[in-house]
Protein backbone atom coordinates (compact mmCIF):
# COMPACT_ATOMS: atom_id res chain seq x y z
CA UNK A 1 0.00 0.00 0.00
CA UNK A 2 1.06 3.68 -0.88
CA UNK A 3 2.25 6.11 2.07
CA UNK A 4 0.75 9.32 1.44
CA UNK A 5 2.33 12.21 3.74
CA UNK A 6 0.76 15.77 4.81
CA UNK A 7 2.10 18.68 6.97
CA UNK A 8 -0.67 19.90 9.06
CA UNK A 9 -0.45 23.64 11.07
CA UNK A 10 -2.57 23.77 13.98
CA UNK A 11 -3.96 26.56 15.60
CA UNK A 12 -6.14 27.91 18.55
CA UNK A 13 -5.47 26.53 22.35
CA UNK A 14 -3.66 24.03 21.43
CA UNK A 15 -0.73 24.02 23.72
CA UNK A 16 -0.70 22.95 27.40
CA UNK A 17 -3.93 20.70 26.69
CA UNK A 18 -2.28 17.39 26.07
CA UNK A 19 -2.75 18.23 22.38
CA UNK A 20 0.51 16.28 21.33
CA UNK A 21 0.16 13.17 23.64
CA UNK A 22 -3.27 12.90 22.21
CA UNK A 23 -2.34 13.35 19.11
CA UNK A 24 0.11 10.29 19.10
CA UNK A 25 -2.59 8.33 20.45
CA UNK A 26 -4.78 8.72 17.82
CA UNK A 27 -2.14 8.35 14.94
CA UNK A 28 -0.88 5.16 16.86
CA UNK A 29 -4.44 4.21 16.49
CA UNK A 30 -4.98 4.68 12.88
CA UNK A 31 -1.10 3.11 12.33
CA UNK A 32 0.02 6.57 11.20
CA UNK A 33 3.22 7.73 11.50
CA UNK A 34 5.13 11.30 12.09
CA UNK A 35 5.67 13.84 14.79
CA UNK A 36 3.49 16.56 16.71
CA UNK A 37 5.74 19.30 17.81
CA UNK A 38 4.66 22.83 19.75
CA UNK A 39 5.67 26.17 17.31
CA UNK A 40 7.28 29.13 18.98
CA UNK A 41 4.16 30.94 17.53
CA UNK A 42 1.42 28.85 19.93
CA UNK A 43 0.55 26.79 16.73
CA UNK A 44 1.59 22.39 16.64
CA UNK A 45 2.82 20.95 13.74
CA UNK A 46 2.01 17.60 13.09
CA UNK A 47 3.81 15.34 10.07
CA UNK A 48 1.29 11.96 9.09
CA UNK A 49 2.11 9.17 7.28
CA UNK A 50 0.34 6.07 6.52
CA UNK A 51 -2.69 4.97 4.39
CA UNK A 52 -4.90 7.69 2.94
CA UNK A 53 -8.03 6.87 4.74
CA UNK A 54 -5.57 6.92 7.95
CA UNK A 55 -4.10 10.12 7.28
CA UNK A 56 -7.35 11.87 6.79
CA UNK A 57 -9.12 10.20 9.46
CA UNK A 58 -6.79 11.95 11.85
CA UNK A 59 -6.48 15.32 10.06
CA UNK A 60 -10.33 15.33 10.87
CA UNK A 61 -9.42 14.26 14.50
CA UNK A 62 -7.09 17.52 14.47
CA UNK A 63 -9.90 19.88 13.89
CA UNK A 64 -11.32 18.80 17.05
CA UNK A 65 -8.57 17.52 19.29
CA UNK A 66 -8.71 16.25 22.84
CA UNK A 67 -11.43 17.89 24.82
CA UNK A 68 -9.37 20.69 26.55
CA UNK A 69 -8.17 22.05 23.00
CA UNK A 70 -9.94 24.79 21.31
CA UNK A 71 -8.80 24.33 17.48
CA UNK A 72 -9.75 27.42 15.48
CA UNK A 73 -7.55 26.93 12.60
CA UNK A 74 -5.75 23.49 10.63
CA UNK A 75 -3.53 24.13 7.52
CA UNK A 76 -2.71 20.87 5.11
CA UNK A 77 -0.21 20.58 2.81
CA UNK A 78 1.04 17.30 1.66
CA UNK A 79 4.47 16.80 2.09
CA UNK A 80 6.83 14.43 0.72
CA UNK A 81 9.42 13.85 3.83
CA UNK A 82 10.35 9.73 4.03
CA UNK A 83 7.77 8.32 5.99
CA UNK A 84 9.29 7.98 9.38
CA UNK A 85 9.20 4.64 11.34
CA UNK A 86 7.10 5.54 14.78
CA UNK A 87 5.00 8.65 15.76
CA UNK A 88 6.85 10.67 18.22
CA UNK A 89 6.35 14.05 19.69
CA UNK A 90 8.79 16.87 20.50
Amino acid sequence: MAETCILARVEGRVQGVSFRDNTRAQAQRLGVTGYARNQPDGSVEVLACGGENAVNQLVDWLHQGPPAASVSRVETHPSDAQPPGTFTIG
